[in-house]
């Protein structure tokens, strides 16, 4: 993952608990469930791109997303605690997990805002924030969101024109020993940019470097992960520095582009 910060090894990483981290009923903006089981029409996605205030805002804005979360995910110690986590002795980075609805927006679309919303070779840290917590990565839940995560990184990584240290893994990989592949953070943490008094910070760098057309990336037998978001969308929304704090709480509808 590059830089001098190594990662806790299983065996030298805090215990945790059994006891699961509570969390509010519903979103504080979308008003929707936060925890599962959800709707059966749904689709899941878990991603790290640095500190998950700014990324879980950024992910609720997306048309099409139901609910979201931040969380830790990629370690080892059953539900960690943030101080834990920032000790850098659970393995885990923070993550945000979307539940989205894939007929109003597609895979490849988040897919899209995850590589455009940060910089995704800067190995174990974004921005200012340094650490195994901050890295960046994304975890697939089947084999066709692990074809998709794979192409889009070489197309991206591509564009970029440098090597990407983005954390690419399988979701169940880190299901092993009663563990989860996705914790549920402190209450507090949850969809922390639109509560009153909190404070306007967001680590992420975005690199104003788009994802090449879907068309030229995406593996063979994928039509039907096409991007639902056009031009129009990315015209207006796409990630540029800042844009998380900057912009409104609200989810973006079509009728905003």
């Amino acid at each position: 993952m590059g830089g001098s910060i190594t990662m806790v090894t299983r065996a030298a990483a805090l215990p945790g608990r059994a006891a699961k981290m509570a969390v509010s009923a519903k979103h504080y903006v979308l008003f929707n469930q936060m925890e599962g089981p959800y709707p059966a029409h749904l689709r899941k996605m878990v991603f790290a791109n640095g500190c998950f205030w700014g990324s879980e805002k950024g992910a609720w804005r997306l048309p099409g997303v139901w609910t979201t979360a931040c969380g830790y995910t990629a370690g080892f110690t059953p539900n960690p605690t943030y101080e834990e986590v920032c000790s850098g002795q659970t393995g885990h980075t923070e993550a945000v997990q979307v539940v989205f609805d894939p007929s109003k927006i597609s895979c490849a679309d988040i897919l899209r805002w995850f590589w455009e919303s940060h910089d995704p070779t800067q190995g174990m840290g974004q921005g200012n924030d340094r650490g195994t917590q901050y890295r960046s990565g994304l975890y697939w839940f089947d084999e066709e969101q692990k074809a998709l995560i794979l192409a889009s990184k070489d197309a991206y990584e591509k564009a970029l024109g440098r090597p990407i240290t983005t954390e690419c893994a399988s979701a169940a990989e880190f299901e092993a020993d009663g563990r989860e592949s996705f914790y549920f953070a402190e209450d507090y943490h949850q969809q922390y940019l639109a509560k009153p008094g909190a404070r306007p910070y967001c680590s992420a760098k975005p690199q104003c470097v788009s994802l090449p057309p879907f068309e030229s990336w995406a593996p063979e037998g994928m039509e039907e992960h096409a991007p639902k978001l056009g031009s129009a969308f990315w015209d207006k929304y796409a990630p540029t520095p800042h844009c998380v704090i900057r912009s409104p709480h609200a989810r973006i509808t079509d009728k905003d582009f």
